[in-house]
């Protein structure tokens, strides 16, 4: 994969790049990123902030997680579309939602967190890391 790869929110609103290959990619399927996906899990690749080029102005959104931690999303404020969240007091770490780079054929879950909640119709394929809650 050739770095950096492009990605943009639906209307074009926000766009950024990723300049290199995320430290790991995770499915989640707590309850939250259900309804965030509107599907069975949520996919989120972990990357530095410095490895992120953003252009367009976002609106944010945040939520106490069941850590006790504040969960901040990004998102575009014309479409919707969910860039990435953060936690407010650890700022360098983003968790990118990597559906929207224009080239995703890399993207590959390393683990499948919060199985607790996941809908029972979705097989987890073997050989994949498996938490049933936050690692």
């Amino acid at each position: 994969m050739t770095f950096p790869i492009e990605g943009s929110c639906q209307c074009g609103g926000v766009t950024y790049q990723l300049l290199s290959a995320p430290q790991m990619v995770l499915a989640c399927h707590c309850k939250a990123c259900q309804k965030l996906s509107t599907s069975a899990f949520s996919l989120t690749a972990l990357v530095n902030a410095d490895q992120l080029e953003f252009q367009g102005e976002m609106a944010e959104w945040r939520r106490t997680a069941d850590s006790g931690n504040i969960s901040a999303a990004k998102f575009c404020p014309t479409c919707g579309n969910r860039i990435y969240h953060y936690n407010p007091d650890a700022p360098e770490k983003i968790k990118l939602k990597p559906a929207n780079l224009a080239d995703t054929s890399f993207i590959t879950p390393d683990a499948h967190i919060w199985v607790s909640q996941k809908q029972e119709w979705y097989s987890i394929p073997e050989g994949v890391k498996v938490y049933d809650g936050q690692p």
